[in-house]
């Protein structure tokens, strides 16, 4: 009996010391952790917080400076291949145009032409600058007879007619050419128009209460 009483007491003794070595351990982390965020100094980490946003925003700064100038690099360069592709661009067509020039000045400057060969020169010519607008997809604009169309058509003025209906097209002052299917010039048409005394008798009857 009295050896079991001895062991109970060498095992109370020995969680007691367990207990107290776990208290001291917690009691030493405690401290450590106070300890901690004493040295924690508040304005100090407000200042390094500071720090590395600036330092972000410099480098987010300087990426913003490079692509600026990326940027402008690539709208010079975009800028000057569109300058010269127009310079090739009418080199092209001057080239077309020059023997058309040619064949109008030997035709003015030959002493021989008779008004019936100086026609058939000019109609030559005409033929060939025909074919080079052709070949450059500018076409003429339908106008006579055509219904008048604001997208197409220019109406300089307006002219009575019993023969045509109202805003059909019955004269051209300038022909018009669309080129791709873009208008370049609009034509410059004459539509039609009733009949003023046509009007009146329509707004006369219009008035009369016995129709």
């Amino acid at each position: 009996m009295s050896k079991k009483k001895k062991e109970s007491s060498v095992a109370g003794e020995t969680v007691e010391e367990a207990v107290e070595v776990d208290s001291a351990i917690s009691t030493n982390e405690s401290e450590t952790i106070e300890e901690g965020l004493i040295d924690i100094d508040p304005v100090e980490a407000l200042e390094k917080d500071l720090q590395e946003t600036k330092d972000e925003l410099e480098k987010q700064k300087d990426k913003f400076i490079r692509l600026q100038a990326e940027t402008d690099n690539f709208r010079k360069r975009l800028s000057r291949e569109k300058e010269e592709f127009s310079q090739y661009a009418n080199e092209r067509l001057f080239k077309a145009l020059i023997p058309i020039f040619d064949n109008f000045e030997r035709a003015l400057e030959d002493p021989s032409n008779d008004t019936k060969s100086l026609k058939e020169g000019l109609d030559m010519i005409l033929k060939q600058f025909s074919s080079f607008l052709e070949k450059e997809k500018v076409q003429p604009i339908k106008a006579i007879g055509e219904k008048f169309d604001p997208a197409f058509h220019e109406a300089l003025t307006s002219e009575d007619s019993e023969e045509h209906e109202e805003n059909t097209i019955i004269s051209q002052f300038v022909k018009g050419y669309t080129i791709n299917n873009r208008v370049l010039r609009p034509a410059q048409v004459v539509i039609a128009k009733k009949p003023s005394t046509e009007l009146e008798e329509n707004s006369d009857q219009e008035e009369d209460p016995t129709n």
